[in-house]
């Protein structure tokens, strides 16, 4: 009956909207019929992904790589910029999810942690690889640089949500690990996105534009987020006032709208990384004051409910198209085992890393392993970052040298998407119940 009343809704869903948007919807060149259709997809692998025990996301993934390297997934023209918003709007809603989410105690326990998880393993990994691609692959130490720049990024995008389903179980909420690791990954990607502008500068001289603002891109991108977070998060613990009749709409709204405007404002101003970071202030700043009142427990409870019910329609959204992004064809045979050994040094320096840098800090020998695990997957920084010099060598008319090392960052990012993010997404959700503590729920 389930599956009738299923292929009955799709059925209804495709002739709405063929009648509704004409050709965009008619299989199988239709651009809305193809995003329908991998968020359909992305949905049932993620299920079969969870009967098997894995985590859904990494089903998700496999549909999006599938679909497009079969040919059933080719958007061009303005189509792509509807991919990049959908995917922009799916990371807001994680985002979202992640700051209501944060404990505000453990952060504070934790925030000498927090600052060195974000910066240190990334500038670690970034300084590996570069040596590692040149001595390996020959590639220049600026290229070298840059290549470790888009590895050096940890992906919010897998880590958030596995950490999220973890602390949902109570795992590791003792010691505030989920609230350390999300904290900290967005500014581990300001800082590996920051460097990338700076070096891709340096690479492109008639692109670098002011070296100075470049290398002030990073602190600004730093400072506008948490005083957007601060400022707008502290706006909607206020307004509306918890007497209103509608207050849960309003703060959904509110903070959707908030999150749009910080992730996609941001990047208009030039100042991209300043988003996902204001965000996850904001919320967690309005979750905090919410909570500071018992009156508005059950409020905010309900808001948070539906961030979680929205990740259920945007994460296949989310995955299936950074799936999406993975070309074999583009994948080149000679650079993909010195690829690899490329990224095995950088993921073996950036774990050891993490190790050392929490050694003195409240965490267990076990807890320090999850989290030297749970810092290595990688995704939607790479795939936001991997094609941008080759594009550019193209645009400027380049050498042949400077696009074939384009074409080598572009392969290795994308293999490094194909490799840690199933695997750090199965390591996260299988480590975590062995390596972390489970706090019980009130009600068990």
């Amino acid at each position: 009956m389930t599956l009738c009343l299923a292929i009955a809704a799709t059925l209804l869903t495709f002739g709405a909207l063929i009648s509704l948007l004409g050709n965009a919807a008619v299989p199988p060149d239709g651009g809305i019929f193809q995003l329908v259709m991998l968020t359909f997809v992305a949905l049932a692998f993620g299920f079969l992904a969870s009967l098997c025990k894995l985590p859904p996301l990494l089903g998700m993934l496999i549909a999006g790589i599938m679909l497009k390297n079969v040919g059933a997934f080719n958007l061009e023209g303005t189509y792509l910029d509807a991919v990049s918003t959908l995917r922009k709007l799916a990371m807001v809603v994680i985002l979202i999810k992640a700051g209501l989410g944060l404990d505000p105690l453990a952060l504070k326990r934790l925030s000498c942690t927090v600052l060195r998880l974000a910066f240190c393993p990334c500038l670690v990994e970034a300084v590996t690889v570069m040596c590692a691609a040149n001595l390996l692959l020959r590639m220049p130490w600026l290229w070298g640089i840059l290549l470790g720049c888009v590895l050096g990024a940890v992906s919010p995008a897998v880590v958030v949500p596995s950490l999220l389903g973890l602390k949902e179980q109570g795992y590791g909420e003792d010691k505030g690990i989920a609230t350390l690791v999300i904290a900290a990954s967005s500014l581990d990607d300001i800082a590996a996105i920051s460097l990338f502008g700076i070096f891709l500068g340096l690479i492109f001289t008639d692109q670098g534009g002011n070296l100075t603002m470049l290398i002030l891109q990073g602190p600004i991108e730093i400072f506008i987020g948490i005083a957007f977070g601060l400022c707008y998060g502290l706006l909607i613990v206020y307004v509306p006032h918890r007497e209103e009749s509608n207050v849960k709409i309003w703060r959904i709204l509110l903070l959707l709208g908030g999150g749009i405007l910080s992730v996609l404002g941001s990047e208009r101003i030039g100042f991209g990384g300043a988003g996902p970071l204001g965000l996850i202030v904001a919320a967690f700043v309005a979750s905090s004051g919410w909570f500071s009142n018992p009156n508005n427990a059950n409020i905010t409870k309900t808001v948070e409910g539906f961030f979680s019910t929205a990740w259920v329609i945007f994460q296949p959204i989310l995955f299936g198209l950074i799936g999406t992004e993975i070309k074999f064809s583009e994948l080149e045979t000679s650079t993909l085992l010195l690829g690899l050994a490329v990224l095995f040094f950088g993921l073996c320096l950036r774990v050891a890393t993490v190790w050392i840098i929490t050694v003195n800090g409240i965490l267990s020998l076990k807890e320090r392993l999850f989290v030297s695990i749970a810092w290595f997957p990688k995704a939607t920084v790479q795939a936001l970052l991997a094609p941008i010099a080759l594009d550019l060598a193209r645009e400027t008319n380049a050498p042949e040298e400077m696009i074939h090392l384009g074409e080598q960052v572009l392969t290795i990012a994308v293999l490094s998407i194909l490799v840690t993010a199933p695997i750090g997404a199965v390591a996260i959700k299988f480590s975590g119940p062995r390596l972390l503590n489970q706090m019980k729920n009130e009600q068990s």
